[in-house]
């Protein structure tokens, strides 16, 4: 069988867990009922033993296209033909409104008359464990995994069914203005009768699109480009936990950086780093409610961790979990036969000191934007800011977790620097006393960064202590406020990173370097740090050319505005797909870009106004 390409994807989701819908409308991939939980649909991992929820006309000539109702997280995929033309209509629930844990799909028949096939595979516990399928009545049938702790499925609809091989399979025929409803859902005691489907469907159907129209109404971001952006804040909200409040940096796992490579990771965990980014962001576009939920889960997890005596991971399952033990599913072929498939990650007993940094500075925003954080939570902060005091100056693993051994690298030197300053910041604000090592070590980090980590020949400050090459990550040091985005120090710099890891417009991270990853092969151009640029290009006053890549790279994302981590040689989407930090990245430098595009009309104004 043959792989679909990543970008050919739509995503739905219920706060969850999500769906990621094939332009052929079917479901490849769902990890049920929740982020973390085992994949029940995989075909996207592998076309034979995965499973997949099929449903499609039978036609020699079908067209696709897929879009998104506008404003929402329901997704519509169409089918055209010489015989007409036929809809799917995909969508969850959320769990703010309806508890979530269902799967729903309503075929129509716009015009003409179709016939479909509908195949429901589900493969429990990523495909490793067998299944019985019983026949409860025409349009119900039960799946039930075998093992104890194991969940049972059911798939219901309005069409006949029946079984085959364990699968449920039907083909059903429908005419002009008809509909078949389709609903699959986690068998926990509740149970919607079959002859109330159809009224279910059409009543969430419009209480999800109005949870959606009614979230976006939300954002305070009114500038260019408010579709792309409105579309990149659903993408993150539909990877944020209702249950915790916590967020995923992809909802996938094993999705390669390099077709046929080895760099296939598990992303469906709440890494510090990211989470934090994102709490910005939704900050940025006004969503206090999402910034509070996390605030209230790091709060728990720094009281957890004062009583244990123990330190920031630097990720967690979203429940705050931090047992993420790394194995591969040898019995999955991979994504284009890129192997080893793996769940878990083996990150997580990493040092990355950067991750200090984001989280303070994310307390320090939500504290000065949204509502002043107690004293209880300050105390248990402070114990990691301490901490960062005394252990800035170790080598680590840095952003990119390499493999190849630790170094003492820039990033996270400034985001110590970052860690140190945010928290001195929030202890002034609201006179707390201040531990007065903390001015004093920023100082030390501030100067060690000039000296320690600026090669005087290459005219730039380097990736880490030693090295003779720059890192894309360096591109956050003016947007945290370490060094001014026109210094002449950060202007050759950039220039550098310009002429070593920027491919037209498109920005790689480093340079992969085996030694250095302690993996082989390559990787593609990471969107984010292309986003990074962008933004970078603003704040230097290079706006023309900051927009027209920005509206270039505008241009890499899918048929539905989404983006996965990285960019091929091809323009073809590698990594985990969707990616939180591609879409927080779009939405910063769309953010900034608005801004700058708006003091220039503004002081042209004024000029011809003078004139």
């Amino acid at each position: 069988m043959t792989y679909q390409p990543i970008e050919n994807y739509g995503i739905i989701g219920d706060l969850n867990t999500v769906a990621l819908v094939n332009l052929n409308g079917s479901v490849d991939f769902m990890c049920f009922p929740d982020f973390d939980s085992p994949t029940i649909f995989a075909a996207l991992l592998d076309a034979n033993k995965g499973g997949s929820f099929k449903i499609s006309p039978k036609s020699d000539e079908l067209k696709y296209k897929q879009l998104y109702l506008p404003d929402t997280n329901v997704l519509l995929t169409r089918f055209l033909s010489n015989k007409g033309v036929a809809e799917l209509t995909d969508f969850m629930p959320v769990e703010e409104l309806y508890g979530g844990k269902e799967l729903i799909r309503r075929v129509t028949c716009i015009q003409g008359e179709y016939e479909f096939d509908l195949e429901c595979c589900p493969r429990f516990d990523y495909g490793r464990i067998a299944h019985d399928a019983e026949l409860i009545s025409e349009n119900e049938i039960l799946f039930k995994a075998e093992g104890e702790n194991e969940i049972s499925v059911r798939l219901k609809s309005t069409v006949p069914l029946e079984i085959k091989d364990g699968d449920a399979k039907c083909s059903f025929k429908l005419k002009k203005g008809e509909k078949a409803d389709f609903l699959f859902e986690l068998v926990d005691g509740k149970n919607i009768l079959a002859q109330g489907m159809e009224d279910f469907i059409t009543e969430s159907l419009y209480a999800t699109i109005k949870y959606w129209k009614d979230w976006i109404d939300k954002s305070k971001y009114k500038g260019r480009w408010m579709e792309v952006v409105n579309r990149s804040a659903l993408c993150l909200k539909l990877m944020t936990s209702f249950k915790y409040g916590s967020m995923v940096a992809s909802p996938t796992f094993g999705l390669p950086e390099e077709i046929g490579g080895e760099r296939n990771w598990d992303y469906r965990y709440l890494w510090i780093r990211d989470a934090s980014f994102t709490i910005y962001t939704f900050l940025k576009l006004g969503y206090r409610k999402e910034a509070r939920a996390f605030i209230n889960w790091i709060e728990k997890r720094c009281q957890d961790i004062s009583k244990s005596n123990e330190f920031l991971n630097l990720m967690y399952k979203l429940n705050g979990d931090k047992d993420l033990p790394e194995e591969a599913l040898p019995h999955l072929e991979g994504y284009k036969r890129s192997s080893p498939v793996r769940i878990g990650n083996g990150a997580h007993t990493q040092i990355q000191l950067d991750i200090y940094g984001e989280l303070i500075d994310s307390v320090y925003l939500y504290d000065k934007e949204v509502e002043p954080i107690s004293y209880g939570f300050w105390k248990d902060l402070s114990r990691h800011v301490d901490w960062v005091c005394d252990n800035w100056h170790r080598s680590d693993e840095g952003i990119w977790e390499v493999r190849g051994g630790k170094k003492e690298f820039l990033y996270s030197r400034v985001m110590c620097w970052v860690a140190l300053d945010r928290g001195i910041r929030i202890a002034q604000k609201h006179s707390y006393p201040l531990n007065q090592n903390w001015i004093s070590e920023r100082d030390r980090i501030f100067n060690s960064i000039h000296m320690e980590f600026w090669n005087e020949d290459l005219k730039a400050f380097v990736q880490y202590k030693g090295a003779k090459t720059v890192d894309a990550a360096t591109l956050l040091m003016p947007m945290i406020r370490f060094i001014a985005p026109r210094d002449p120090q950060w202007l050759s710099t950039l220039s550098r990173i310009e002429q070593e890891l920027v491919s037209d417009f498109l920005v790689y991270r480093y340079r992969p370097n085996e030694r250095l990853d302690g993996l082989s092969g390559g990787e593609g151009t990471f969107s984010m740090c292309t986003f990074w640029y962008v933004e970078n290009l603003a704040l230097a006053g290079e706006i023309t050319k900051a927009r027209l890549y920005f509206e270039k790279m505008l241009g890499y994302a899918n048929h539905l505005g989404l983006y996965s981590e990285m960019l091929g040689l091809q323009g073809q989407h590698l990594g985990n797909f969707p990616q939180a930090f591609t879409h927080l990245g779009l939405i910063s430098a769309a953010l900034h870009l608005n801004r700058a595009l708006d003091d220039e009309r503004n002081k042209d104004m004024q000029q011809d106004h003078h004139g």
